[in-house]
């Protein structure tokens, strides 16, 4: 940001009575780049988080779930901050609603392949 207004600052000074035109006319393209920085990246990004939040927070027991390190279970407790899943007989980890990446549906194989 700095080197913009330096930049700006180095300019040689406008003609008379058109000093103000100039200036937005250079800063038009910067306004431009930024917005389709943000309608293209950012506000998308942002969509697919709050879907990610509003999936956790839905998660009930029974349900199964992927962690983000790839390991796969059932939901038997849903705490405040964390879910007690079951990977194994007789084996309940407790982990963080941030770890889960996804829900399984019932149907659903788990492969190689992950969905878009």
């Amino acid at each position: 940001m700095m080197d913009a207004m330096m930049l700006l600052a180095m300019a040689p000074p406008a003609a008379e009575g058109g000093g103000q035109g100039s200036m937005l006319q250079a800063l038009m393209p910067m306004m431009i780049i930024g917005a389709i920085f943000y309608f293209m990246l950012l506000r998308p990004q942002q969509r697919k988080e709050k879907e990610r939040k509003l999936l956790i927070t839905n998660i009930k027991s029974g349900e199964r779930i992927l962690f983000a390190g790839g390991l796969l279970g059932t939901v038997t407790n849903v705490k405040d901050q964390t879910f007690v899943v079951k990977i194994a007989e007789n084996v309940k980890i407790e982990i963080a609603r941030g770890a889960v990446s996804r829900v399984i549906d019932k149907d659903e194989k788990i492969g190689d392949e992950t969905p878009v």
